[in-house]
């Protein structure tokens, strides 16, 4: 019967035709006619798999087929580069020499590409044949020939969407997964830079890719990364988002925990700290592991620009998010529980704003919060041409139509507005999303108990990110366990020569990226080549 038995717990399966389908686990027969219709009827004659049947040599011909993916596979190349060498191109033999020398004849002498591989598992010839590789069947032999000879249609390298700047590459992620390992490959030239493969989803077969510097990265974060990915039992993974969402740290948390990013440099910068990128084919966003509270506040451009500048800019991120979290919680504490503290002119002010409003300042703060998130949801959704116009009218006329009306306060507008412009300065958007979620509980605490349940959400925000861990580093490093040497690229960036030694908790092995220099610290002219830098570690 051999390979076209079913398993047992698969059941009985066939094609249109009435072929018999192939067992995953079997392995080729020598029998070309019986490989074929076996393979036709696993794949239910599918009309995107061509099978071509001919004969190899003058002399003394061989019969052989040839099957490939419609969409997926080079034709062009096929043509010249298979088939010609093939058919036409094989020099006769003076003596008669069996199939399986003939297999290796044709894979040392005939193919002129860059990868040939045998396969004699029905499994493996599948994944390859559905993965755009062309296959080589030789009657007689039970070996085959697995071709790399892919080809699709796919999105160039363009600029990033989600993470852009103003000054730094303006490279990003493809869908391919080749593409992206070689915009990596670009940045970081060292042969330490190791690539792992692996195989997630049951039916998708989706080619996932670890990518760390070996004697750098943390053995003990890169051994847990692999177990959690063995872990993995699912139909398909069609995102790096599927991934993302499986391997996280358990606990139900808002804050991400795992990095991603469709910008090579960061992944490159990332590699070089002790980190480890996981790529998944198919999509454009690579995840970051591990992945602390800090990280998600930091900007590409941070090391292309001056030290002044991001350094402002970054505690600008930091300003921001507490605005994005707090500002409509005291608000609405203040006017609520402890209108004192305002000023008198201020509070009149305030008070005849809110003369006629029906409702209380919470309810007018959750509404208008929730317009501007489906205000927001809105013109993601909409076309690219019409969506930012429409977001930006509707909220202008929601607005004011709405102060006109006397539903709610020119004061609680203005709150608002501040609020979501602040949102938007956070650079990683799984962050500031996680800030939107969390505001709407701080707003819910400060309508029941003023500015002490604000205190005491913050006491419990603190507590839940020192709790929290990315892969076994804490999630608050280098401020919860604190560091002085972490400090240099926290909340403030020093200046690059001064930060000689990579992040403590992510790389062990190698924690020294910089040797001091004499010449390290930048001087003033005149000043002569005095020696040393300091202490930079």
């Amino acid at each position: 019967m051999g390979f076209f038995n079913l398993n047992k717990d698969a059941g009985s399966s066939s094609s249109p035709s009435g072929g018999q389908a192939v067992a995953p686990e079997a392995a080729l027969q020598s029998s070309l006619e019986e490989n074929l219709r076996g393979l036709k009827a696993t794949l239910g004659q599918s009309s995107d798999v061509i099978c071509r049947e001919f004969m190899i040599g003058n002399d003394q011909p061989v019969k052989a087929g040839l099957l490939y993916t419609d969409g997926l596979t080079d034709t062009a190349a096929l043509q010249d580069f298979i088939l010609e060498s093939l058919m036409l191109d094989l020099p006769p033999k003076d003596e008669p020499q069996s199939t399986d020398s003939l297999v290796t004849a044709l894979k040392d002498s005939a193919l002129t590409v860059g990868e040939v591989k045998e396969v004699t598992s029905v499994a493996v010839l599948l994944k390859g044949l559905l993965s755009g590789e062309t296959i080589l069947l030789i009657d007689g032999s039970a070996t085959g020939l697995m071709v790399s000879n892919k080809k699709w249609v796919e999105r160039g390298v363009t600029e990033p969407n989600s993470q852009t700047v103003v000054r730094g590459p303006r490279e990003s992620f493809s869908e391919n997964i080749r593409v992206n390992t070689a915009l990596i490959r670009r940045r970081v030239k060292d042969p330490n830079l190791w690539i792992e493969p692996k195989t997630i989803g049951v039916r998708s077969k989706t080619s996932v890719e670890l990518m760390y510097i070996h004697g750098v990265v943390d053995d003990q974060v890169l051994d847990e990364l692999r177990r959690r990915l063995d872990r993995i039992d699912i139909d398909g993974i069609l995102d790096s988002g599927h991934v993302e969402e499986l391997i996280q740290d358990t606990g139900f948390s808002v804050f991400p925990t795992i990095l991603n990013t469709e910008r090579p440099d960061v992944t490159a910068a990332a590699l070089l700290e002790g980190r480890v990128a996981i790529l998944v084919d198919g999509s454009p966003f690579v995840l970051v592991v591990p992945a602390l509270f800090m990280q998600f506040f930091h900007s590409p451009e941070d090391f292309t620009q001056r030290v002044g500048f991001a350094s402002f800019v970054r505690l600008l991120r930091y300003f921001s998010a507490a605005i994005a979290l707090l500002m409509p919680a005291l608000f609405i504490a203040i006017t609520t529980f402890h209108p004192n503290m305002l000023p008198p002119p201020l509070l009149i002010s305030l008070a005849a704003q809110r003369e006629g409003v029906p409702f209380p300042t919470f309810i007018e703060a959750m509404l208008m919060e929730i317009a501007f998130e489906i205000l927001r949801e809105a013109g993601l959704r909409m076309p690219r041409s019409i969506g930012s116009a429409i977001s930006i009218v509707g909220a202008m006329v929601i607005g004011t139509a709405a102060v006109e009306a006397g539903f709610i306060s020119a004061a609680i507008v203005i709150i608002v507005s501040i609020t979501a412009i602040a949102s938007f300065v956070t650079p990683v958007y799984d962050m500031g999303f996680a800030i939107r979620l969390m505001r709407f509980g701080f707003m819910v605490l400060a309508a029941v108990f003023g500015l002490f349940g604000i205190t005491i959400g913050l006491i419990a925000l603190v507590l839940h990110l020192c709790g929290r861990r990315s892969f076994g580093v804490p999630y608050l490093t280098p401020m919860a366990p604190f560091n002085w040497s972490g400090q240099k690229d926290a909340i403030i960036r020093l200046p690059i020569w001064m930060m000689r030694n990579r992040p403590r908790l992510i790389s062990r092995q190698n924690p020294v990226r910089q040797q001091p220099m004499a010449d390290a610290k930048p001087k003033p002219p005149g000043s002569g080549n005095s020696e040393g830098a300091g202490e930079n570690g």
